[in-house]
């Protein structure tokens, strides 16, 4: 075994191992970007990607990601019924294992590079409300604070969590592990939980 290892790695290397990967993963995005409303130009998706509800969902031109990005752009749940909408500009870049779900609207801008472990949503199970309390959370009615809209030029850090109802201007950058729960206005540097404005960028 240890002898059919070694002539193996020989000849599927590394190098080619990688030239492999990316063959494979344009014929992956050929496949999944037929379930979107809309797909760019020049874009590519690592496989595995997670997709609900792609006729919602459009990606502008350039736009990348990595492993395990997962789209939830959500119609029904239980006896409700929404109009969700995921629009995501020209140039973008997601890293790994980042999750964007929607039931009402969500807008990411050009030129905007987000890191890994990534989690937007505009909407939670339920409220604080009694009603909402007396159930599981599965059954809790899904609730939505307003749309969320993030402009040209952000940067996103690891690990941040942006909730319901938040704009961020353009040219902010977002600290690892912050937790937007608030507008974040233009040309500042945030971080924190919940977030807070550290720095104006001039």
């Amino acid at each position: 075994m240890k002898r059919f290892v070694q002539i193996f790695s020989r000849v599927f290397t590394f190098k080619l191992a990688k030239k492999w990967e990316i063959r494979k993963n344009i014929v992956y995005t050929l496949w999944i970007s037929k379930q979107f409303k809309h797909f760019g130009h020049n874009s590519g998706i690592n496989k595995p990607m997670y997709l609900h509800g792609g006729k919602y969902i459009s990606i502008g031109d350039n736009f990348h990601c990595d492993h395990r990005l997962r789209l939830d752009a959500i119609d029904a749940y239980k006896d409700q019924n929404f109009n969700p909408s995921i629009i995501i500009g020209n140039n973008v870049t997601i890293q790994k294992d980042c999750h964007i779900g929607a039931i009402d609207n969500i807008v990411i801008g050009d030129n905007v590079l987000m890191g890994s472990k990534i989690f937007i949503s505009d909407h939670s199970h339920g409220d604080t409300s009694i009603s909402s309390i007396a159930l599981p959370p599965i059954d809790r009615s899904l609730k939505s604070k307003g749309s969320i809209h993030i402009g040209n030029n952000v940067w996103i850090g690891e690990g941040v969590v942006i909730l319901s109802g938040v704009t961020i201007g353009e040219n902010s950058i977002i600290g690892a592990n912050a937790v937007i729960t608030k507008s974040i206005p233009a040309n500042v540097v945030v971080a924190g939980n919940p977030a807070r404005i550290i720095k104006e960028i001039f």
